[in-house]
């Protein structure tokens, strides 16, 4: 019995037990010791009293220890498992020893010493006779017995029982843990006889046990259980797993070791997937391991996605933010508790990527799986931290998916699903774990600066920030280094963001950043590649780093000097110009003022008579260098401007004292003269006072000195050969940089208030009589060139005189900016005379930080066929480029998309007839920038000026009011800024940018400026820009209820035209806001709050406060939507719909999306004339076409239907109108029109095909019917659009046909067929008309592909070999289905003669025949009437489509 045994030793031990046991002398000594008398028992067992269950275990061979020895076994464990089995079977009272020998055990296991000796391993009796026979580890007593066939159910029974009792002890760190002991016995048994009812024991145990005692059954059940057992045991542990959350890690660590069929594995992991959620941060990575290591290829995206979703780590920040509020308000000592806590949570984060990181190493399938479902998910919301972790955790740990991962990563920083801030998040939560990816976060960083999507770009910025913030010194380094190469790469876009973050880092961690000066420095070896704005953030960085702490930054103060004195000193125009501005930049950093803590009296004495010395050397340095050039002196003045301006408040003006008295003093010295009547001197042009506000103050009057001044420049120009002059040069070009260095040094000095300077308001220009109009033809060139330059003059002096008063309180004042914006206006209309006069005029320059433009457009350029409108503004023929190229591109296709419709939209005004203006949009560098400020003035309504009389009494009260030409002046102007600064979410970085450097010009102040503080300017501004809006739309209400009236055509056509200008200015502006990318980031979800409330609240009153967002969001839209009735233009019409998408789209919901479609359609429906009675048209009306077809079919609920509509209703009134004639019910439908029309249709009815799902085998009846109803309706669509060509045959037409007819037959191929294998069976008719309809539009299609090649259009012919393979695929597809529904009689293929559009026959076809019967292929329908060469007109398709039936074999 005993042999048969399944037994884990060796058969060889067995035999040698057998072979030595005779002699051995132990057992020969038992032997003896059962007839011998009781004191040798007395001496084995120190038992007086011996009963069975000693007695048989001392004759089998082990001898029983009490109190802290171990008992001891003299034979082989397996000689001791027979002997004793045969002892009890050979007893005289056997079965009933059983009984006797398991009450004795129990009896001896009463005392625990005893009990524990049982279940602790026996020790060998080492003896020189028996050291061979006894293996060095012998199992306990216990376990010896369990093996033992009839002692095994009455021995699991007793140890099951003893369990209880130990229910409720305390276990200490060298205590004896008894059940575990006791659950250990059953591990690894030879045979279990009844391993069920074990099992089911266990379980119930479990069910009443202590956690700790559940914990160490569940964990040995592995080691227990049967094959046979696992699955049922599985399932249970399933069940429990679901029902508490403190046995996760045991029924994990059992379920991971057990053998489980595929199905069991998924339902585990399902129920371990549904406690994620909840489960305790330390179980946390034990649950992610089990799921992970589970995973096979085929359901590994869907266990990921669920993961993913399931895995939340904000908890593990939860106790990071309670230790932060704690440290304020609690003690110590649980302060530090909470600190633990908090490195316990890290260190569980911690654990819980090294599981995912070692999943993704060394399973394939768990990094492509988790690529896949973070690149699957759609909803911004649905992107948490974990997910941009997980993406730099697979790039660094796997190098074949690297490139995969930085795809998604950018496409979803594109898409706005990886907004900075959760960026943010992760390095602040979670840096010990990210700290492990930094070779990879700077890698990717590095990657991201090349992009040319700028969301990407900034997220590469926003990294490296984040990364020096977060991590140690050697990252830090690293951070730095990689910045000053980007620096030196010589990339416009990479320089500009390394500078910027360099910026940001200089004033957020100066100390940090101070370490690594001297790699920064270096930067000074590569300025050549910088362009002033550059220059100035270089000088900036470098000149806080090195006044910030005095001894640490001398070495660079060191090179600075001596750079800058370089610079100086050159003759090179570029040096000079970085010399001046890395000047500036240093006095900005040595005039700053100190904390009074700082340093003592004593010591702040010294640093104040340090930095006054070393200010004083700097200043005497640039004047020195400065003063004999105009050019050099403005860009000083400017730049000095600007340091005050953004130092606002910080700088010491006691140690700048000097350089504001001489300033003080030298511009009225220079530019300012007591106004008298006449002026003496000999001039090209007699001096005349002009814009004079303060007539009626003739005492101490006082004019600005312009033309003297101008004509002495011009002659300076002319003798270039005259002396040096020994004192500073005084030239105009000076006068606008050095007014706005003297009022805001005045406005510093004075808090604010430029009561000092307030005449220079009102005080007139001395200029010349402007009445230019029929006098330019007989002046001389010099003279047209020089009142061009005086004009120019007096045009840049009034933009900084109502720069600098723009802000003032006062009702005079105001009144006085007002009127100054009409002189603006008026000089600007005689300018534009002038230039149009004036060819090759070159003006002077207005801005000094950057080098002009090498040529300005000639403004005779636009010639007779480009009239631009009469607007007395500046932007009124200001938008010449794309207008030029719009008007040669009219003949031609007229129908591509727009993307960057920027100046298209703001150009649609100005091609209008009138007066032939020069187009100052060229001239923009050659104006002073205004301000942010200015545009306060919008907020102005009416305004009343007092006049004075001689006696200072009111005599009169002069309203005052912001005029649409002044109001156009200003929103052109705001436009063109917020086109600049705030980027719209579609913008695109140009792959093949303009020179370097120009794209700022007329930017200065603006790129100080973040785009997060121009949009808020532009938020404060919305309550007026609301305003004006309403009155633009009630004037244009009111203007087509008054159509009928007799007014001066005239004058109507130009007050039209300059209203419409200012109500699509207003759009534009409303566009550029709501369109900023910057509103998907969270930090600005504030502004965008407020900006959408100043909307809703012109609806509302009042109601706003407390809406959500996405109320305010309808409501906002439906405000906006109101003024759908009074559009005055298509393109109006066209920013309206665009404004509205933008706000539609921060959630775009179903009620909008019908709004919209509904919108455009009627935008589409609706004739659009200009108001001298001609239709709108070319190339610009076309793109905006474009886009407002492609907003209607993309918004329509029913995109078929609407194609449709419009080729089945539209086209045929187009086709029966007059030549020049429209679409009744689409006016925008022309002649002209149509390729836009056809292009679009065309577009998105292969995008509405390829949404239709593909045909599948399982796919019901119902299912089937309603997809091939959907492709019936495509296909007759398509049908009829490449129909329309044998009417419009134009070459786009054609064009689009081959394009967009390829990629709707392979769509059809791809999508369709599989459908139609499946359901030819069932709905056999279907599939025939479908088919049958195909066919004609194929058939005209190859149509086409003749007409390209008889025509040798290379553009039209490029397409045909693509196509062509298509339509061959077509027809061998189709005999494939036929074959699979077993009707391949029913295929037929015949030859397909090559016709032209026309349908005649093409004869010189030669061996093309055999390459074109690709057509020729059917189902029964329609095989015999191919063969038919007739000569077909227009309808000839539609008459084969009817041809005769085939034969009845087609039907299976």
């Amino acid at each position: 019995m005993i042999s048969k045994r399944k037994s884990w030793k060796v058969d060889a031990s067995e035999e040698s037990c057998k072979t030595d046991l005779p002699t051995c002398p132990v057992f020969s000594e038992t032997k003896k010791s059962r007839i011998s008398d009781k004191e040798n028992a007395s001496a084995f067992c120190g038992l007086e009293n011996e009963g069975v269950f000693e007695e048989l275990l001392r004759t089998s061979g082990i001898v029983l220890k009490a109190g802290e020895g171990q008992n001891e076994i003299a034979v082989d464990q397996i000689t001791f498992q027979k002997k004793l089995c045969l002892a009890l079977e050979k007893h005289p009272t056997y079965p009933a020893v059983v009984k006797q020998f398991i009450s004795g055990l129990e009896s001896h296991i009463k005392d625990r010493n005893q009990f524990k000796n049982c279940l602790l391993p026996c020790t060998p009796v080492r003896t020189e006779s028996s050291r061979n026979l006894v293996h060095s580890y012998c199992e306990s007593l216990i376990k010896l017995l369990l093996g033992i066939k009839i002692l095994q159910p009455a021995v699991i029974t007793l140890l099951l029982e003893k369990i209880p009792e130990f229910f409720f002890d305390i276990v200490g760190t060298f205590g004896t843990n008894f059940p575990r002991l006791i659950v250990n016995q059953f591990k690894w048994l030879d045979r279990l006889l009844d391993s069920q009812d074990l099992v089911k024991k266990l379980m119930q145990m479990v069910s009443v046990s202590p956690v700790p005692i559940q914990h160490d059954i569940i964990t040995s059940l592995p080691e227990i259980l049967e094959d046979s057992q696992q699955s049922e045991v599985a399932r249970e542990l399933s069940c429990l797993l679901k029902q508490g959350r403190r046995l996760t890690v045991p029924i994990l660590d059992a379920l991971s070791r057990l053998d489980l069929d595929a199905d069991l594995v998924a339902e585990v992991r399902q129920s371990a997937m549904t406690i994620v959620p909840s489960v305790k941060l330390e179980d946390l990575p034990v649950v992610v391991k089990f799921i992970l290591q589970n995973v096979k290829a085929a359901d590994a995206v869907e266990v990921i996605s669920d993961l993913r979703k399931s895995l939340d780590l904000s908890s593990c920040v939860l106790p990071l933010q309670i230790h932060s509020s704690q440290k304020k308000i609690k003690s110590q000592v649980q302060a530090s508790s909470s600190l633990s806590q908090v490195t316990t949570s890290q260190n569980c984060v911690k654990l819980l990527f090294d599981v995912i990181k070692l999943a993704v190493r060394f399973q394939k399938d768990v990094s492509e799986a988790w690529i896949k479902a973070i690149e699957n998910s759609t909803s911004v919301s649905d992107h948490k931290v974990l997910d941009l972790i997980v993406l730099l955790l697979i790039h660094s740990t796997n190098t074949r998916n690297r490139k995969q991962t930085e795809k998604v990563l950018r496409s979803k920083i594109r898409l706005g699903c990886m907004p900075e801030q959760l960026m943010q998040n992760a390095f602040q939560n979670h840096s010990t774990v990210i700290k492990d990816f930094f070779p990879s976060i700077l890698a990717l960083a590095q990657a991201f600066l090349h992009s040319a999507h700028p969301a990407v770009v900034s997220f590469g910025s926003c990294m490296y920030k984040q990364a020096f913030a977060a991590f140690d010194s050697y990252c830090q380094q690293e951070v730095v280094t990689a910045l000053v190469t980007h620096v030196c790469s010589g990339s416009e876009t990479e320089l500009d963001i390394s500078l910027d973050v360099l910026t940001d880092l200089v004033v957020l961690h100066t100390s940090l950043l101070m370490r690594y000066a001297t790699f920064v420095k270096t930067i000074l070896d590569s300025t050549q590649k910088l362009n002033p704005c550059q220059i100035r953030k270089l000088f900036y960085i470098l000149s806080t780093l090195a006044f910030s702490q005095k001894q640490e930054g001398s070495y660079i103060q060191d090179d600075m000097h001596m750079v800058i004195r370089k610079w100086l000193s050159s003759t090179v125009p570029n040096h000079k110009q970085m010399g001046i501005i890395g000047a500036v930049s240093m006095i900005g950093s040595v005039a700053l003022k100190r904390n009074e803590g700082d340093a003592a009296s004593l010591e702040r004495a010294e640093l104040n008579s340090e930095s006054d010395g070393q200010l004083s050397t700097l200043l005497d340095l640039v004047s020195f260098c400065c003063e004999q050039t105009p050019e050099v002196l403005a860009l000083y003045y400017d730049e000095f401007a600007s340091l005050i301006e953004k130092q606002k408040g910080k700088l010491d003006l006691q140690l700048l004292d000097g350089f504001g008295k001489s300033l003080v003093e030298d511009f009225p010295s220079d530019f300012v003269v007591d106004l008298s009547p006449t002026v003496h001197g000999s001039f090209l042009f007699p001096v005349k006072s002009l814009y004079n506000l303060d007539e009626d103050q003739s005492q101490e009057a006082i004019a600005i000195n312009l033309l003297p001044l101008v004509s002495q420049s011009e002659l300076g120009r002319v003798t270039a050969g005259a002396s040096n002059q020994s004192k500073r040069a005084v030239s105009p070009m000076c006068l606008s940089p050095s007014f706005r260095l003297l009022r805001l040094y005045t406005a510093e000095q004075n808090s604010g208030s430029l009561e000092e300077i307030d005449a220079l308001l009102g005080c007139p220009l001395y200029l010349t009589d402007l009445e230019v109009e029929g006098k330019l033809e007989s002046l001389s060139k010099q003279e047209r060139e020089f009142l061009c330059s005086l004009l120019f003059y007096a045009l840049n002096w009034f933009r900084e005189v109502v720069n600098a008063f723009c802000q003032q309180q006062d009702a005079e004042m105001k009144g006085k900016v007002l009127t100054r914006l009409q002189n603006i206006t008026e000089l600007q209309n005689v300018l534009g005379k002038c230039l149009a006069a004036t060819p090759g005029y070159v003006p002077p320059p207005a801005t000094f930080d950057s080098e002009a433009p090498e040529a300005v457009p000639s403004i005779n350029a636009a010639g007779p066929a480009r009239k631009r409108s009469g607007r007395k503004k500046k932007a009124d023929g200001s938008k010449a480029g794309s207008a030029d190229r719009s008007q040669a591109d009219d003949s031609s296709e007229g129908n591509q998309p727009d993307t960057e419709l920027s100046e298209l939209d703001k150009a649609a005004t100005d091609r209008e007839a009138g007066n032939p203006l020069a187009q100052l949009q060229s001239y923009r560098p050659y104006f002073r920038e205004l301000d942010l400020e200015v545009f306060t003035v919008l907020h102005c309504g009416l305004l009343t000026k007092s006049v004075l009389d001689t006696e200072m009494h009111t005599e009169a009260r002069e309203v005052v009011q912001l005029g649409p030409a002044e109001l156009c002046f200003l929103l052109d102007d705001l436009c063109w800024k917020l086109e600049h600064v705030l980027p719209s979410g579609s913008t695109r970085r140009v792959p093949f940018p303009k020179e370097r450097g120009n794209k700022d010009i007329g930017f200065s102040h603006l790129c100080q400026r973040s785009p997060k503080e121009v949009a808020m300017c532009v938020v404060d501004l919305l309550k007026p820009l609301c305003k004006h809006m309403e009155n633009m739309h009630n004037y244009f209400q009111a203007s087509v209820q008054n159509q009928g009236a007799e007014d001066e055509p005239g004058v109507t056509i130009q007050e039209h035209q300059l209203m419409s200008s200012c109500y699509q200015l207003l759009l534009l502006t409303f566009r550029s806001l709501f369109a900023w990318n910057g509103f998907s980031q969270h930090e600005n979800t504030d502004l965008l709050r407020s900006a959408l409330q100043v909307l809703a609240d012109r609806l509302k009153p009042g109601e706003t406060e407390f809406l959500l967002l996405e109320e305010l969001i309808s409501e906002s839209f439906q405000y906006l939507l109101n003024f759908q009735q009074s559009v005055p233009s298509f393109h109006c019409a066209y920013i309206l719909t665009q404004l509205l998408i933008a706000i539609a789209e921060k959630p775009m919901s179903g009620w909008k999306k019908e709004k919209l479609a509904s919108l455009a359609k009627q935008f589409l429906c609706q004739s659009w004339v200009k108001p001298s009675g001609d239709r709108e048209k070319g190339s610009q009306f076309n793109s905006a076409l474009h886009t407002l077809l492609c907003v209607y079919l993309e918004h329509t609920d029913n995109i078929l239907k609407a194609i449709e509509e419009i080729s089945s209703v539209g086209v045929p009134e187009l086709m029966n109108s007059a030549k020049d004639g429209c679409s009744s019910t689409y006016p925008t439908l022309s002649r002209q029109t149509f390729p836009v029309f056809f292009r679009v249709m065309m577009a998105q009815l292969e995008s509405s095909a390829k949404s239709i799902p593909a045909g599948k085998p399982s796919d019901s009846s119902e299912v089937q019917l309603e997809k091939l109803l959907r492709w019936n309706i495509t296909v007759r669509n398509f049908h009829i659009l490449i129909n329309l060509v044998k009417v419009f045959d134009s070459r786009p037409v054609l064009n689009i046909c081959l394009k967009y007819g390829r990629l709707f037959v392979e769509a059809f191929l791809k999508l369709a067929m599989p459908l139609l294998d499946h359901s030819f069976k069932k709905h056999t008719d279907d599939v025939q008309s479908l088919l049958k309809t195909l066919q004609l539009s194929t058939r005209q299609l190859h149509h086409m592909c003749g007409h390209s090649k008889i025509h040798q259009d290379i553009g039209l012919t490029n397409h045909v070999p693509l196509l062509k393979k298509s339509l061959e695929q077509f027809v061998y597809r189709v005999k494939a289905m036929l074959a699979f529904n077993h009707c391949q009689e029913a295929f037929w293929v015949g030859i397909l003669k090559n016709r032209d559009l026309q349908g005649e026959e093409i004869l010189t076809q030669g061996s093309e025949e055999r390459g074109s019967d690709e057509e020729d292929s059917e189902d029964s329908a329609e095989g015999p009437a191919e063969e038919e060469p007739s000569g077909s007109d227009t309808d000839d398709s539609e008459q084969r489509g009817g041809a005769g039936p085939g034969p009845s074999a087609a039907r299976p």
